[in-house]
């Protein structure tokens, strides 16, 4: 099988997407290596950055597709991952949290801007999101928003799915390792799974597989997402790498660390990996992984 459908890369095998000094080359080359691993389709992600910072990059990737430098067809557009998250410690993950800002629809639409209308997903938590205006202005224009990063709770939750949020951005991560038992933002998520479809990273560290089928078990199959998360690490194995500003360490069984150890900062399992884990550990059948990992995502970016 093949064809899938990634909604969330920051880089791959060697090549940081969120590099100031990102060259077409590199990305062609990245974008080589991601299609022969069996994707066909992927949204770059750009992860929060001071905001020039961010916008140079957006305007920089979003460029070469609209030159046709990059193809349309693999990549349709990007994934904006902040900086409008929660400043929150665990919260904020592996995002600088010096660089993440409220949201405001005039900052949206500069982003809009910079992205020559190629900005296809944004990630917010709604909790910055006051009135969730952000996410119907961004809805409104065809946008796919998502929350992750976040602390929202049960209603401000709700309120976001009223103004056009759709997505839940790898749940169970961008939150604390010490959650409340009962009333935390997976169960809050979880008891929104017919409003909501749910992204995962399946790659056994992000979350245990045996959380994970947990998870998988609450949520319609329909309702399901994978995204690899994918750094410059991704197929490389064992080493240090970059993202962004910052040095990721993968360890021998191939977690991606922060420097600090505290948590992940994105994955370096690519996507055929976490197929085959999904399949001898969780027991997970051919129709899943078609609707998981190419019908969901599709369906997900059709234009509204």
């Amino acid at each position: 099988m093949s064809g899938y459908v990634d909604l969330q890369v920051n880089g791959y095998a060697g090549v940081d997407f969120n590099a100031l000094d990102l060259t077409l080359e590199e990305f062609q080359y990245a974008v080589e290596r991601i299609l022969a691993d069996g994707t066909s389709q992927f949204l770059p992600t750009l992860i929060t950055a001071p905001w020039g910072e961010m916008l140079a990059k957006l305007e920089r990737i979003s460029g070469w597709i609209e030159s046709g430098e990059v193809s349309s067809d693999v990549v349709p557009g990007l994934h904006i991952e902040g900086p409008f998250l929660s400043p929150v410690e665990g919260f904020i993950g592996a995002h600088p949290k010096a660089s993440a800002i409220p949201a405001t629809t005039h900052r949206a639409d500069e982003l809009l801007d910079s992205g020559r209308g190629f900005v296809r997903l944004v990630t917010l938590a709604p909790e910055v999101d006051e009135r969730a205006a952000v996410t119907r202005f961004l809805s409104d224009r065809g946008v796919v928003v998502a929350a992750g990063h976040s602390d929202a709770s049960l209603d401000e939750l709700k309120q976001a799915i009223d103004q056009g949020l759709s997505l839940y951005t790898h749940l169970g991560n961008g939150c604390p390792s010490m959650l409340s038992r009962h009333d935390s933002i997976i169960q809050r998520v979880l008891s929104l799974g017919d409003h909501l479809s749910v992204s995962f990273i399946a790659d056994g560290h992000h979350v245990p597989f045996f959380a994970l089928g947990n998870y998988l078990s609450v949520l319609n199959d329909d309702r399901v997402i994978i995204v690899t998360d994918a750094i410059s690490a991704a197929g490389l194995g064992p080493g240090r790498y970059e993202l962004a500003d910052q040095i990721v360490e993968v360890d021998e069984e191939g977690a991606a660390w922060a420097a600090c150890r505290t948590h992940y900062a994105g994955c370096a399992t690519p996507l055929p990996k976490m197929i085959d884990a999904l399949r001898s550990v969780l027991s997970v059948t051919d129709q899943q992984i078609q609707a998981w990992f190419i019908e969901n995502p599709k369906r997900l970016l059709q234009p509204k």
